[in-house]
């Protein structure tokens, strides 16, 4: 009873390479030892032995011109020789232009992928840059989080929610307004449903889904429109007395405050943001509004009506089960600084004008 779950193990496996210590996964009868690149420490590094590779998604081999003959990743054998701030700078593009020439690289053709996916995939669940480098081992020390490829199941294994607290809390845009704070079971950042109003659980509901943005909510951005669309949902919903606004805490589009910044970096030598996210090794868009759906549902709202510009919010709550009857758009200023940011959500991203 008191040994961890499967789950469990995923969770610490993937605050194990937050913290710089390896984790073990099994991939049939292989054990792999598997670093996070961008936590790895000179010490560790220096002890891995002359077969040790390394895999980095297909967005990022695509950046560095080589091929990732696994189709979504790549694996590569390690040269030590070069040392840990080459493979540093392998991981992360903020450092290009310090690396230029980081090649040849020698590529891994054959055998499974399974552990280095599944290690990338931890590294973009604790938000850090997703590059590994994995190691083959005989067997690992009890003390060394395992885990296994066998529980695909597992793999989104940040979906359960649990409503943890709920409070009223009166606002400049309503004094009838209630604040639920949601918990996902795996110990990850909480989530947030504000409640305008007495809402009809049968009537569709004016909704809002809101991804965190620390730079745009709280500092004043001008780089984006985040806090000017959050400003104008809560007086939205206001104004109609009633409504939910959803607070979901997926910086970035789902990489982190600190990819964000690297994105934000890579933006001011020239690239726009689908660029810097690919270079960094993400997708156009990592975040889950699964999420969402369930907090919707747990509150018992099956019909909203949307404020987005994001036509992929509609079909994701869709998806999940909620059904959206209308799409109210939500206008922003177009500025200086945020004029490239929007143009590109519209032609790269599908968003509406």
């Amino acid at each position: 009873m008191f040994f961890p779950t499967p789950l469990e193990t995923l969770d610490r496996a993937r605050n194990d390479l937050r913290i710089g210590l390896p984790v073990c996964i099994i991939d049939s009868d292989k054990h792999w030892l598997v670093f996070s690149i961008e936590t790895i420490s000179s010490e560790r590094f220096l002890e891995l032995d002359k077969n040790a590779e390394f895999s980095i998604t297909e967005k990022r081999a695509k950046t560095l011109k080589t091929t990732p003959y696994f189709a979504d990743i790549g694996r590569y054998h390690l040269d030590k020789g070069k040392g840990l701030q080459w493979i540093k700078a392998i991981a992360d593009p903020v450092s290009d232009l310090n690396y230029p020439m980081k090649g040849p690289f020698k590529p891994i053709r054959n055998g499974s992928a399974n552990a280095h996916r599944l290690g990338i995939l931890l590294c973009k669940k604790a938000k850090l840059l997703p590059a590994i480098i994995a190691m083959k081992v005989d067997s690992v020390d009890n003390n060394i989080t395992t885990i296994s490829t066998d529980t695909k199941e597992l793999m989104d294994f940040d979906k359960d929610i649990v409503n943890i607290a709920a409070a009223t809390l009166p606002l400049r845009i309503s004094s009838n307004s209630k604040l639920h704070v949601f918990r996902p079971v795996n110990g990850t950042e909480e989530n947030y449903a504000l409640e305008i109003g007495n809402i009809n659980r049968t009537d569709p509901v004016l909704c809002r889904l809101h991804s965190a943005c620390f730079t745009g909510d709280l500092l004043g951005s001008l780089k984006c429109d985040c806090g000017e669309q959050l400003t104008k949902a809560l007086q939205t919903i206001g104004a109609a007395n009633q409504g939910i606004l959803l607070y979901l805490n997926q910086e970035g589009r789902g990489i982190g405050l600190a990819n964000k910044m690297r994105a934000y970096a890579l933006q001011n030598q020239g690239f726009d943001t689908v660029e810097a996210n690919h270079r960094l090794g993400f997708e156009d868009e990592e975040r889950d509004f699964e999420i969402g759906a369930k907090i919707l549902k747990e509150l018992g709202f099956k019909k909203i009506k949307l404020l987005t510009n994001n036509p992929k919010k509609i079909k994701m709550m869709e998806t999940f089960g909620i059904e959206v009857v209308e799409r109210i758009p939500l206008k922003t200023e177009l500025t200086p600084e945020n004029k490239n940011y929007l143009a590109t959500k519209v032609k790269k991203s599908g968003h509406f004008n």
